[in-house]
């Protein structure tokens, strides 16, 4: 009415909008997302452990990776434990650390490749007594030596002292299925027994690079370190800013941030508009390419697991984002982590840490190189062909 049209006109243009408001998709869709926000946060907030073991039990789904829900659970002071044949059911559960919030244990879920009846049947046999190795796992769940190669890939053998490289040495002694006569045996004795010994063997460690591609292998995530945390010392000669950084970097400063791919999205509405969500260490940043710039690069965009984007900062309250003018190909330094170690190693004597090695008084035998077959993963694979970071891609 202050702007010259008729009261009668402006109280009918009310009214209609007052009754498609009533029935409108738009209130009806904000509404229902509106609550399912709030008790997400809410739950998020006050329980973060049951936040993240409900979110892992529901993959595969939406926007974020097993690797970002576990790397924000441990931001908030949550414990995430390994799966572990003892102690994993198939989903993740809960368990108590006399601290504030309980601790995640993976489930068997997240190791690759594990069928649900192979976990069913691990999980079973395990009820009333726990398994006390590897060949007892084999024997008394009557799963494939496959499913048990699984586990062993994803490092789930040390409640018996074995790290991942001498599970799957383990392993490799096995034989498709139980003898029956020391299975008959068995039964009368109602016991396990070794269908053979194997001899004391020293196999080399694997590197702490090694550790987190094959983690990221077998459980699309790592509780021992971020890949970035291996290379930051080369990005920084490079000239590359933590992601975290970029809160404190001033609005329309130039700076390059490097990480790997999480999200590519390019909305219709967006008219052409690429946003990009990377990831390193200390977090998550957030680019934006204009058409003409997608184009001209769209083969590293769409090919390349880690990227630098290079680009003038644009803050906006407490949301920031990187305009790219150009975007790098940092994929060569993924190949260099899995040769990588951090500095500073703990002492073989430190059982938590390496669980223990043979007592130097016993004979070791050594093996000759052709008595033995390395799997494919554990030795000459490149490391970038050996895990596969995975986006999201949305149109």
């Amino acid at each position: 009415v202050t702007r010259g049209y008729p009261r009668d006109f402006a109280e009918r243009t009310f009214r209609q909008l007052e009754g498609f408001g009533s029935y409108g998709f738009p209130e009806s869709h904000a509404a229902s997302f509106a609550k399912i926000s709030y008790a997400s946060s809410w739950m998020k907030h006050h329980h973060p452990d049951v936040f993240c073991a409900s979110l892992m039990n529901a993959q595969p789904m939406g926007f974020y990776a097993p690797a970002q829900i576990v790397r924000d659970a441990q931001a908030h002071d949550v414990q995430v434990r390994p799966p572990c044949i003892n102690a994993s059911r198939w989903d993740c559960t809960l368990e108590p650390t006399g601290g504030r919030y309980l601790a995640v244990r993976l489930g068997l879920r997240q190791v690759r490749g594990l069928s649900n009846a192979d976990g069913a049947a691990i999980v079973g046999a395990r009820s009333t007594t726990l398994f006390d190795s590897i060949e007892d796992v084999w024997r008394r769940s009557g799963v494939q030596r496959a499913a048990i190669e699984k586990l062993a890939d994803a490092d789930a053998f040390h409640a018996f002292g074995a790290d991942r490289r001498q599970g799957l040495w383990k392993v490799r002694g096995l034989g498709e299925a139980p003898l029956p006569l020391f299975a008959a045996a068995d039964r009368a004795a109602e016991t396990i027994s070794a269908e053979g010994i194997e001899p004391l063997v020293d196999l080399r460690p694997l590197t702490d690079g090694r550790e987190v591609i094959e983690d990221y292998r077998s459980l699309q995530l790592s509780l021992r370190a971020h890949p970035l945390t291996f290379v930051r010392g080369e990005l920084a000669r490079r000239g590359v800013t933590k992601c975290a950084e970029l809160a404190n970097i001033r609005d329309g400063r130039h700076v390059e941030v490097a990480g790997i791919i999480l999200v590519r999205q390019k909305p219709g509405s967006a008219k052409g508009v690429l946003f990009i969500t990377i990831e390193d260490e200390t977090g998550i940043a957030n680019g934006i390419l204009w058409p003409d710039r997608f184009e001209r690069q769209r083969r590293t965009i769409m090919s390349a697991s880690m990227i630098g984007m290079k680009g003038r900062v644009q803050k906006e309250g407490e949301v920031i984002h990187v305009i790219c003018d150009r975007i790098t190909d940092h994929g060569d330094l993924l190949h260099r982590v899995g040769e990588m170690s951090f500095p500073h190693r703990t002492g073989r004597g430190d059982g938590a840490k390496h669980a223990g090695s043979p007592d130097r008084g016993d004979e070791v035998w050594k093996p000759e190189p052709r008595n033995c077959y390395w799997p494919p993963h554990a030795e000459g694979m490149d490391p970038e062909d050996a895990v596969r970071f995975k986006s999201h891609d949305f149109r």
